[in-house]
């Protein structure tokens, strides 16, 4: 199996149905037990699922400093449940930290175990803790998968209230997105919940347990995309609240009151974004019905990620200016230092300044200033009445033609232009959404060194073998000639210039451009070999540098572009 990134790990949640839970901590993103919150969803409560029979095999016995395959050697065991074990591990192979989930092979629950681990690893999606490795060996099946140690569960960042509304719109909208490209290849999570949901620390949102977890606990579900939807419906909920939509206390979040029904957000708590609001409702559908001040019922993620196109797009809040601090003057800058300090009452004499220029010394500069002055003008005067003449002999014969011999010795060279980029757009054809941090665009060409436009993050320079490359179309407003393209990142990145030759409308396909130059570096000069006359240029990023948090994402700070 391929193997991936560094590092989160999918845990188990714990349950109410084995005292065991009471001694182990629930686990969070970064690997470490912050807290003994039990996890109280149940299955009237939080989906409606079927549960098979726990299955009766005892776990592994299994310590820490064992090793599984002679490289992943177990560190801490995180959660123990029904017969399986969380563990995080070392891969000492390639000396990252990973996660390991461990049951016995003759398990009720293995094999669908293993089958869903190698489906959800065959997805490749980066907005999913990524499965690293399935195997059975020695009577015992393990799960290998990421440990992202940047990461936050949503479950700790509603701890300390509820989210902004720009960040309640970036989670449901990535996590959605997210679920809508499982459910196309036939995968469902069932098990979504805020502590299966993590925010980087770049901002992106990325859902654990995909498949893995409701088969660790043989969880299914007749209607699985309308329960994957309720849940999201249920998370945005939570979000803009910090209250669980059920009557139950869930994910240490208190849950509605009892007998009043589910009601909208915004009238459980002042303030909150009306769009979202309802778009909580529409997840929410509670067997089809949902308020008559609501819109239809959203009942798959592919239905939710539709109805948030729909709406207007949130954006960030404006960054707080603070007032620098009130300037003070120094004694060293109001002429006391190294005085002694006056006595108290004394009158101290206001120092005369002393007159500008008026001694010898100071009548001699100003003379030796003025001749430099009239001698300079003079020299001036001299040498463009000479030009004018020299001009105008070369000029007295009109008809004459001049021709270059090749002996001026200052060619004029041509002028490169700017052309100002009217527009641009994010290009990610062979991508699952078809897009690629649209919101940050405009960063390209707005001349402020401190910002940029980046890619999503991947797990390979690559980008995780699961496309060429993703880019930005530049639009220059008509057809213009094209001299050169200037591109500034962060960290050496590999990139083409691509141009739509003569076409009126901008293609939305790959293939409607053709490569005319490409190059690498931070900053790059990217110049056609032949003449090029374009409206649309494509910036294809071709190769990811890789980025301080560990993985690999491209990032553009400036594009200029001249004739």
């Amino acid at each position: 199996m391929a193997e991936r990134s560094t590092a989160a790990v999918d845990v188990a949640d714990n349950s109410d149905e084995s005292s065991l839970t009471a001694q182990a901590d629930q686990s969070t993103a970064d690997g470490v037990a912050k807290n003994r919150e039990r996890d109280t969803d149940s299955d009237e409560v939080q989906e409606s699922t079927r549960t098979d029979g726990a299955g009766t095999t005892s776990p592994p016995e299994l310590h820490s400093g064992h090793k599984l395959a002679r490289r992943y050697r177990l560190e801490e065991c995180v959660t123990r449940l029904d017969g399986f074990s969380s563990w995080r591990a070392v891969d000492e192979k390639l000396r990252r930290a990973v996660g390991v989930h461990i049951l016995p092979a003759d398990h009720s629950r293995a094999r669908s175990v293993l089958a869903a681990a190698r489906s959800s690893a065959l997805l490749g999606d980066p907005r999913f803790v990524q499965v690293l490795d399935a195997v059975e060996e020695n009577d015992v099946v393990y799960v290998v998968h990421e440990w992202l140690p940047d990461a936050t569960e949503l479950t700790t960042l509603l701890a300390s209230g509820p989210l902004e509304p720009y960040d309640a719109y970036q989670m449901v909208s990535q996590v959605s997105s997210a679920m809508a490209a499982a459910h196309r290849e036939g995968l469902a999570h069932l098990r979504l919940n805020p502590n299966a949901v993590l925010r980087a620390s770049t901002g992106q949102w990325r859902i654990r347990g995909l498949a893995v977890n409701a088969a660790l606990r043989g969880v299914s579900s007749d209607t699985p995309q309308r329960t994957d939807t309720e849940a999201i419906g249920a998370l945005l909920y939570a979000a803009l609240t910090q209250r669980w939509p059920y009557e139950s206390d869930a994910y240490g979040l208190s849950g509605l009151p009892k007998d009043i029904g589910l009601i909208a957000p915004d009238q459980v708590r002042a303030g909150v974004h009306r769009g979202l609001s309802e778009l909580s409702m529409r997840a929410l559908v509670n067997d089809g019905a949902t308020a008559s001040r609501h819109e239809s019922p959203c009942t798959t993620p592919e239905e939710l990620v539709k109805a948030i196109g729909e709406m207007p797009r949130i954006r960030p809040p404006e960054p707080a200016f603070t007032a620098p601090p009130e300037y003070q003057r120094t004694t060293y800058q109001q002429g006391t230092y190294g005085r002694q300090t006056p006595r108290p009452g004394a009158t101290q004499p206001v120092p005369t300044p002393p007159p500008p220029l008026q001694s010898r010394t100071g009548k001699a500069l100003k003379w030796a200033v003025s001749a430099l002055l009239i001698a300079a003008l003079g020299l001036g005067s001299w040498q463009l009445a000479d030009a004018l003449m020299d001009q105008g002999g070369k000029n007295e014969d009109p008809g004459q033609t001049q021709t270059n011999d090749g002996n001026d010795k200052s060619p004029k060279k041509p002028v490169n232009k700017p052309i100002a980029i009217k527009g641009a757009q994010d290009f990610d054809p062979l991508g699952n959404d078809g897009s690629e941090n649209p919101d940050e665009i405009n960063r390209l060409y707005d001349n402020a060194p401190g910002t940029y436009w980046e890619t999503s993050f991947y797990t390979s320079a690559d980008f995780g073998r699961l496309k060429s490359g993703v880019g930005v179309i530049l639009d220059l407003g008509k057809v213009q000639d094209v001299g050169k393209v200037t591109i500034s990142f962060k960290g050496e990145t590999s990139v083409e210039l691509r141009a739509a030759s003569g076409a009126a409308t901008q293609p939305q396909s790959l293939d409607g451009y053709t490569k005319v130059a490409q190059g690498s570096g931070t900053t790059v000069a990217l110049k056609p070999n032949e003449s090029l006359k374009s409206r649309y240029l494509l910036v294809w990023l071709t190769k990811l540098p890789l980025t301080e948090e560990g993985n690999y994402r491209g990032r553009v700070v400036d594009i200029k572009v001249t004739s």
